[in-house]
């Protein structure tokens, strides 16, 4: 398996916390294929923060949802945070998601009727943890997050940058090895961006961060970038 044109440093490898080998992803629409990521190599060193960028359209959220195993490759294999991914079973790959990944999205993806604390307390509800342990992680992850006297809010009553610090609480919930952030900043105005990516970096240590944007000051807070085009990274 030629990994000639891949830099040493993004080689996949055993050690690799995020590792690609020879993915593709192709989608049907009625009889037509569509090659959304194609024969894809790519490895990620544990700790480092890794922006992916390109056009719309270019695969990358698809990319990031076969790392996340939200989808399945078509051809391919993975592994991410020390677990080979590409032929678990639906509800392996449930608990795999839960324990080992953490999602931040562009919109939040907030449960509207929860208060802050609920909302971050979920994914360790879904792993079974005592609620007395529960309680005790959502406070001490909402005072990483600078929201201790946001506890009670529901998502309504607070702004948009308090939002995702709330969604970046819950991801961090159950202590996951990997961060994958899609378009984190998105919905988010300058200030309230900048502010949101201090925090991510600050809270980085130990993780691996996969992250989709379309701007490149967003993309600057990484260790690097990588380019995806027409399926393909652009090495």
């Amino acid at each position: 398996m030629a990994f000639q044109n891949i830099p040493k440093r993004f080689q996949p490898q055993n050690k690799s916390a995020i590792g690609l080998t020879n993915v593709t992803k192709v989608y049907m629409t009625g009889k037509v294929p569509i090659n959304a990521v194609i024969d894809v190599s790519m490895g990620i060193p544990d700790g480092k923060f890794i922006s992916l960028m390109g056009p719309s359209g270019c695969g990358k959220s698809t990319l990031l949802h076969l790392v996340g195993a939200v989808d399945k490759p078509t051809t391919g294999t993975l592994h991410v945070g020390g677990v080979s991914i590409s032929n678990l079973s639906d509800n392996q790959l449930a608990d795999f998601r839960r324990d080992t990944i953490g999602f931040v999205f562009q919109f939040y993806n907030l449960m509207p009727s929860m208060t802050a604390a609920e909302n971050i307390e979920i994914p360790m509800t879904f792993k079974g943890m005592p609620k007395a342990d529960r309680e005790k992680r959502v406070g001490k992850l909402l005072k990483m997050v600078g929201l201790e006297d946001r506890a009670d809010h529901t998502p309504s009553l607070l702004s948009g940058g308090e939002q995702q610090r709330v969604a970046i609480a819950r991801s961090l919930a159950n202590d996951p090895k990997v961060i994958l952030l899609d378009e984190p900043t998105g919905d988010l105005d300058k200030k309230s961006g900048e502010a949101v990516m201090e925090l991510l970096s600050k809270l980085r240590k130990g993780k691996t961060y996969l992250m989709v944007t379309h701007d490149q000051n967003v993309a600057s807070y990484s260790d690097e970038t990588l380019n995806m085009e027409d399926g393909r990274i652009k090495w």
